[in-house]
């Protein structure tokens, strides 16, 4: 288990390790996990992109799915999620802030980095990224 960064430190998920560093890059169904307004845990399966670099990971969407209308509503600041994917005995989980974003650059970018990891997506005009800034990692890999 990596120690929480504060919000300002991003992690160095480079030092995880080639093994980390791959079992990001293989094609595997993740979920994500938010907060509903009422507390209590909103899980849906999505997929997942993760820079090593930046310690960011990357989930397109629609901006009129529930998770980016739950997560734009806690607005700058972002929201607290859970990012996780599990393959047997390797699982890893990537906790952190949850921002939308939909500059036409940056969804551009996510569904590049999308497109490398799983497929090129479908054409979508409400697309949307929900960026994840990780603060902690998880997991048996």
């Amino acid at each position: 288990m990596t120690p929480a960064a504060s919000p300002r430190t991003p992690l160095d998920l480079r030092a995880r390790g080639e093994g980390f560093a791959e079992f990001w890059r293989e094609r595997h169904l993740c979920t994500l996990t938010g907060v509903r307004p009422d507390g209590t845990p909103h899980v849906v399966p999505v997929g997942v992109t993760l820079d090593l670099g930046t310690a960011i990971a990357r989930v397109i969407t629609s901006g009129t799915s529930y998770k980016a209308r739950t997560l734009a509503a806690a607005g700058a600041e972002g929201a607290p999620v859970a990012v996780c994917q599990v393959d047997g005995r390797r699982w890893s989980t990537l906790e952190g802030r949850a921002v939308v974003r939909n500059e036409p650059e940056v969804v551009a970018d996510a569904e590049r980095r999308y497109a490398e990891r799983y497929r090129t997506p479908r054409e979508n005009p409400a697309r949307v990224v929900i960026e994840i800034t990780v603060t902690r990692v998880l997991g048996n890999v």
